[in-house]
């Protein structure tokens, strides 16, 4: 691979050659070719932030864009060896963009003709338009194994950690990709299948040691059975589609309809936009557009496409990579909502209220063309008074419209008094090594309420309209927390000095108004995690028993059908109950319905568990180099075997097993979810704030052990030890006065109501 050159070097290129400055004259001056041209690219913008370069761009360009992913045709290699290819589909008014491939190391060889799945990054200033990384090359999808390579005399072997993998597979000589002894790596099949011997491999990625953070991913996928490779027939199909025209759909394509998703968001599935109501009986209320993906043209029913998304039933998200319900070509691609790329659409009008009620609803089966991918942070930002130059231009027709639509809505949920829990999600930082660099917590802004509460009333316009008219659907489902929960979680407000209401039919202002008691107290995470812990888990029924959560009647997932079955079936169904065409509900969809929504339901909860051991696991590891490092924590849960700490830095839930908690014996009582010492009386309960030290990280597990230290600020109390130094026998009690004692604090407690005045 060619040296970059120093800063130094390229400017005194540049001023020797004043008519050679493009970053592709630079590339040929000192022959860097391929992936190289990355760090090149690298070192210009250091010496352009510098103040030393300035970038000239282009005076014009094409109105459309290609999308992040799509299919290329390799046109082959030019004078200077460097590979470029054209997409095979361009709909925009100027000529074909040139595209340059950048292959890695372990890329297959590519000729001309060669067709491939890529994924693309514009660039200006240089006689190509785009760069493309290969995904993968058309036509090919070998099997993939992930397992622990064994070394050998002549190459090696590779054992599969997939359970019930019965066979080894053999690894070349010239095949190993340079894999150690003992290393986790990912492979692929070489070459065909033979009849005899043990099948061929090779390797094409290390993921070094099995309990480092970079396998931690693939584990869980292959620990949980998530499907993580499509059969040939599948991607076949895949590459086949062809985006959708607008023959027989309403266009759409002059609506402001504007994506706001995360910044690394691997697909734009929903869009929308506000517009002030002309309806002189709605003055000052809006017209609000929700557009989502038309997943249903692509993936027909009872389609090898269908069969295998039923099968995923959801996309499993990870910190470093997603497990896709579709493929690339449709995840990423045509269904998705790109910039500047008319894309096939189901769609709402919604007119709403000033007073934030939806007034009426139409759906619509279009084409739209979004003017913008913008994300959360950008549009935040542009409230606050800093927009920046992609969202300063949308400000005023755009983006202002969407928050005072959303500003409306605000009024009605306020009325509505859906469950009101303030839980901060985590998110895993990962470096270029793959292991945690940290751990945040994301913070909730304006912009994203403003798309849930939007989604939410898409999602309730398609259950009245599937209701109205009577078509078959699969409800989200959200049942009312049991009794016995209920009473546990009064155990716990009691025992923290606040109320939660007895004896009438719950509703959820009831649990809005315990959490607002806690809000800013001691208490207050303590009392959230346990209404969320007392809540009945939400699943797919095509009968409505309504969503408690939420507080509403009827409710239906529309507004994701890239990333979860349910939404397109119920896209299936609103394709069938408009008759917009003959790819909505099948009659195998409706007599499988109730199937199909266990299947699912459990599918979900499968990457809930993947996700999180996946997450548990990038703790420990993230926490394995502090052993011996005192932490600050919380009481979260009490279990007969031990204590969990939720730790304040990250997150992360520690256990405190029996035997780290003294030299006593505790009593565990189940009712008020407390531990007594069996010698001097000392309680635990949920919420005490803890201080602890780190004793083991396991990343193989997840697991987290640790030692207490204090309790609300106190040393731990230490009882007398019995004969030969451990701890009390299992029968014995507290002494007496003791145990009085403690039980007439308990009982002092329990009558002590706290409420806080708002």
């Amino acid at each position: 691979m060619a040296h970059v050159p120093s800063k130094a070097d390229i400017l005194d290129w540049i001023a020797a050659n004043p008519t050679l400055t493009s970053k592709r004259d630079i590339a040929k001056a000192f022959g860097i070719k391929g992936a190289a041209r990355i760090d090149l690219k690298a070192v210009l913008r250091e010496l352009e932030d510098e103040g030393a370069l300035s970038k000239r761009k282009k005076s014009y360009r094409d109105a459309d864009k290609l999308p992040p992913v799509a299919v290329l045709e390799v046109t082959g290699p030019d004078d200077d060896g460097d590979l470029f290819a054209r997409p095979l589909e361009w709909a925009g008014e100027g000529a074909v963009p040139r595209v340059l491939v950048l292959p890695r190391e372990s890329d297959p060889a590519l000729g001309a003709g060669d067709r491939i799945l890529g994924r693309l990054t514009e660039v200006q200033g240089e006689d190509h338009a785009y760069t493309a990384r290969l995904i993968r090359r058309i036509g090919t999808n070998p099997r993939r194994i992930l397992g622990v390579f064994r070394k050998g005399a002549e190459g090696g072997r590779i054992l599969p950690l997939d359970k019930g993998a019965d066979k080894e597979w053999v690894v070349a000589a010239g095949a190993t990709g340079g894999a150690k002894e003992g290393e986790l790596v990912e492979a692929e099949q070489a070459g065909p299948k033979g009849r005899m011997g043990l099948p061929k491999a090779r390797v094409i990625a290390r993921l070094g040691d099995p309990t480092q953070p970079r396998a931690v991913s693939l584990i869980a996928i292959h620990q949980h059975g998530i499907p993580d490779d499509f059969p040939d027939e599948v991607i076949e199909a895949a590459d086949r589609a062809r985006p959708a025209g607008l023959g027989g759909r309403a266009d759409l394509r002059d609506l402001p309809l504007i994506t706001i998703d995360p910044w690394d968001a691997r697909d734009h599935d929903d869009a929308c936009c506000a517009i002030p109501d002309d309806d002189p009986k709605n003055t000052g209320g809006f017209r609000l557009w929700v557009a989502i993906a038309d997943v249903a043209h692509y993936v027909r029913p009872g389609s090898a496409l269908d069969r295998e998304a039923r099968k995923r039933g959801n996309s499993t998200y990870f910190p470093d990579r997603v497990v896709p319900m579709l493929p690339d070509r449709l995840s990423g691609d045509l269904c998705s909502l790109h910039e500047g790329v008319p894309r096939a659409c189901i769609a709402v009008e919604m007119q709403v209220a000033p007073s934030g009620e939806k007034l009426s609803h139409r759906f619509l089966r279009g084409l739209m063309k979004s003017p913008a991918s913008l994300n959360y942070q950008e549009v935040q930002a542009g409230m606050d008074g800093a927009p920046n130059d992609k969202v300063a231009p949308l400000m005023e027709a755009v983006i202002r419209p969407l928050f005072a639509c959303h500003a409306a809505l605000k009024k009605a949920r306020a009325a509505r008094q859906p469950l009101d829990l303030d839980l901060p999600e985590r998110e895993i930082v990962l470096g270029e090594d793959g292991k945690v660099s940290s751990v945040e917590f994301k913070e909730r802004l304006d912009a994203h309420r403003l798309i849930e509460e939007f989604m939410i009333l898409a999602n309730v316009a398609a259950a009245e309209t599937l209701i109205a008219k009577r078509t078959p659907l699969l409800f989200r489902v959200h049942e009312e927390p049991s009794p016995e929960k209920l009473d546990a979680l009064r155990d716990i407000a009691s025992a923290a000095g606040m109320v939660l209401a007895k004896g009438q039919v719950l509703r959820t202002h009831h649990l809005n108004r315990l959490l607002e008691q806690a809000e800013g107290t001691d208490h207050d995470e303590l009392i959230n995690m346990a209404t969320l812990r007392s809540m009945t888990q939400a699943y797919y029924n095509p009968e409505n028993f309504g969503h408690f959560g939420l507080a509403l009647a009827n409710y239906a997932h529309f507004t994701s059908p890239i990333r979860r079955y349910s939404d397109l079936i119920v896209h299936r169904a609103l394709i069938s109950a408009h008759r917009w065409g003959d790819d909505g509900l099948s009659p195998q969809d409706i007599e499988r319905m109730e199937d199909t929504a266990q299947h699912i339901s459990d599918t979900e909860r499968r990457s809930m568990l993947a996700e999180r051991d996946t997450t548990d696991r990038y703790l420990a590891a993230f926490m394995s180099d502090r052993i011996g490092a005192e932490l600050t924590g919380r009481i979260s849960g009490i279990a007969r075997f031990g204590v969990f700490v939720k730790l304040d830095e990250t997150g992360a839930d520690a256990m405190i097993p029996m035997r780290n908690l003294g030299a006593e014996y505790y009593h565990y009582d189940a009712d008020s979810q407390t531990l007594m010492g069996a010698d001097t009386g000392q309680v635990i309960a949920l919420g005490q704030r803890a201080r602890v030290k780190l004793v083991e990280a396991a990343p193989v597990t997840g697991g987290l052990i640790v030692d207490m230290l204090e309790l609300d600020g106190q040393g731990m109390a230490r009882g007398p030890r019995r004969p030969g130094g451990r701890p009390g026998k299992r029968g014995a009690g507290p002494p007496k006065r003791k145990a009085a004692k403690g039980r007439k604090k308990a009982a002092k407690t329990a009558r002590k109501v706290k409420r806080t005045r708002r």
